[in-house]
Parts: C-alpha cells; sequence; structure tokens
C-alpha cells in the first residue's frame, strides 16, 4: 500500500532541507547554487627547494580515489620522480571525512593533523595531493594546478618535460578551460543546488568535450596524439583524471550522461594511448573510485550502495564500441 499523499510531500520537505544542510558541508554554493570549490591550505607555488635532488627528503601525500591528486601521481610517475620524491597514500575515512595514514606519519594519525603542525588555519580543509618536506617539517604545497607544475621543474632522471617553452600558452590555455569546465565541471554538475545550476553546468562540460574531440581531430589529421605538441604535456595529465573516471563515477553518480564518450572517438582514442604511457596504469584504481564515490557522498547517494560499473580494460581499449 503506497504512503498517503500527505506524508510523501512532507517528508520530501524535509529531506529536501536535510539535504541542503549536507551539501553545504560537501561543497560551498554561490547564491544561484552554482558549486564553488573552497581555497585550499598551502595554494601558493613555491621554488624548487634546495634539497629536491636529495633522495628521500621529500614525500607525495595521495589518495586513490581524489582526481586532483592523480594529476599529481601521474607526473610523479611519467617524470619517474620515485627515486627523489617517496610516494604516500592516505586511505579514506567516510565515518568522519578526513584521510588517514595507513601507520602513523611524523608523529601523525590523520592528514589533518599534518596539515595543523603545517601552520594550516583551523578548520580549513585537509585534502590530497599535498608535498610535505621532512627538513622543513612542513606542508610546502597542496594546490594540484601548483604542484604539477613543481614537479614538472624537479630533476628528472628521464628528463621528460611537459610544459615546454614552445608550447607554454598552448598548454596553458587548455588547462584553464579544462579546470573550470571539465575537472570542476563535473563536480558543478553533481554538486549543484537547483535545476539551473545543473544545466549551467552539464552544458559547460559536453561543450569542452566537444570541443576537444574536434581539436584532437584535427591534431590527428597534422600527425599528432596529445592536445599540445609532439608529446604528452600537462594538459594532457590535467584531462586524464576526469576522463578515466566519467563513465565508472561521474556519468552515474553526478549526472553527466549527456553523451558516453565512446560517442566521441577522438576523445576515447586519446584516452587509451594516455592509459597506456609507461607507469599510467598503476595510478589507476578503479575499485577505490566507486567504492570511495558512492560509499562516502552520503547526500548524493544515501543508500551508499556501491553499483556495479564498467571494466577498466573496456573503456581503455584503442578501438571505440560500435
Amino acid at each position: 500500500m503506497a504512503p498517503p499523499a500527505s506524508l510523501v510531500r512532507t517528508a520530501r520537505g524535509l529531506w529536501h532541507c536535510q539535504w541542503r544542510q549536507l551539501m553545504g558541508g560537501l561543497g560551498p554554493a554561490d547564491a544561484k547554487g552554482r558549486y564553488r570549490r573552497p581555497a585550499g591550505a598551502f595554494t601558493a607555488l613555491p621554488p624548487l627547494p634546495p634539497a629536491a635532488a636529495e633522495t628521500g627528503a621529500h614525500v607525495l601525500i595521495v589518495g586513490r580515489s581524489c582526481p586532483w591528486a592523480h594529476r599529481a601521481w601521474l607526473v610523479h610517475s611519467l617524470r619517474q620522480l620515485g627515486g627523489a620524491i617517496e610516494l604516500l597514500v592516505v586511505e579514506p575515512d567516510p565515518s568522519a571525512g578526513r584521510w588517514r595514514f595507513p601507520t602513523p606519519f611524523e608523529g601523525c594519525e590523520t592528514l589533518a593533523e599534518l596539515y595543523r603542525i603545517s601552520g594550516g588555519k583551523a578548520g580549513s580543509r585537509a585534502t590530497v595531493p599535498a608535498l610535505w618536506s621532512r627538513r622543513d617539517r612542513r606542508i610546502l604545497v597542496n594546490e594540484s594546478a601548483r604542484l604539477i607544475e613543481l614537479l614538472n621543474r624537479w630533476p628528472s632522471p628521464g628528463g621528460l618535460d611537459l610544459e615546454p617553452e614552445a608550447e607554454r600558452t598552448a598548454i596553458s590555455g587548455w588547462r584553464e578551460r579544462l579546470q573550470g569546465d571539465v575537472n570542476d565541471g563535473v563536480y558543478r554538475c553533481g554538486f549543484a543546488r537547483n535545476q539551473s545550476a545543473y544545466d549551467e553546468a552539464e552544458a559547460a562540460l559536453f561543450a569542452a568535450l566537444d570541443a576537444l574531440e574536434v581539436h584532437l581531430g584535427q591534431r590527428r589529421h597534422q600527425g599528432a596524439s596529445w592536445l599540445c605538441g609532439s608529446d604528452p604535456s600537462l594538459a594532457d595529465v590535467v584531462l586524464f583524471p576526469t576522463l578515466i573516471r566519467l563513465e565508472m563515477v561521474y556519468a552515474p553518480l553526478f549526472g553527466c550522461s549527456r553523451r558516453p564518450l565512446w560517442q566521441l572517438p577522438e576523445l576515447w582514442r586519446w584516452r587509451a594511448r594516455f592509459h597506456g604511457l609507461e607507469g599510467v596504469a598503476n595510478t589507476c584504481f578503479p575499485e577505490a573510485w566507486r567504492a570511495d564515490y558512492f560509499g562516502s557522498l552520503f547526500p548524493l547517494h544515501p543508500s551508499g550502495i556501491v553499483p556495479a560499473g564498467p571494466d577498466l580494460a573496456t573503456l581503455v581499449n584503442s578501438i571505440p564500441p560500435p
């Protein structure tokens, strides 16, 4: 027997009020209901540390599910920085809404404690990625856009430059658009407070994906495989974490489902090429992505049930499905 209509209306109203309160804790929004990512604690781009070449002097702290940490992890891997910068993977603690160290690090159980001893303001979000200096005993930078620039300047045994001078303007232009419309764009869809805020973010997201599709097609006809230049760049690095999560997380959970990626074949092939680069596959953890998003974002998915999703191998096949 269906519940009375009046009870349904009351329950919907109460849940909507509670949902808005919960969303306020999950991510801030402006007066029009558009999600606005809060600023980090250590956002300035620091100079290259004097001890950059010293083995073990720095630690890159990342989480498997975080796309912002993923981009830093990718630069760390592509530039073969493992011998210079230790990689430390923190684990989510959904019940407390924080990151925990698998074993105590610098006397800290949680990332929030490490932020406090680094001078982070009380109440500031303790997020990944973060670059820790053992010599200075503090976090040098946690803003991923600045951190990948710093890691690209780090002494590298392979010498790969992800932001060469000749392509710097083009790389910067793509990075700026991707940051707003794609990387943040999926969150603006998922964390929108109303229909108009969602519609605006969703339209910008797919307009950017369409532009990427056209651009990559033009590049392919010119004999080039990447967004800028003849080699992967920071522009490619920031695009990959979002696209590799699209079907697994952002389409079903954030409503980024207007068009599956296989209908954008240039982007599909680009994703497969990037995933095939040495070391990239080792930064991908689809089970963690789905468990952390569906299991942790209670206001968006109250049941906590982690639904089945596509196998990663099917998404990185170089041939789009028919």
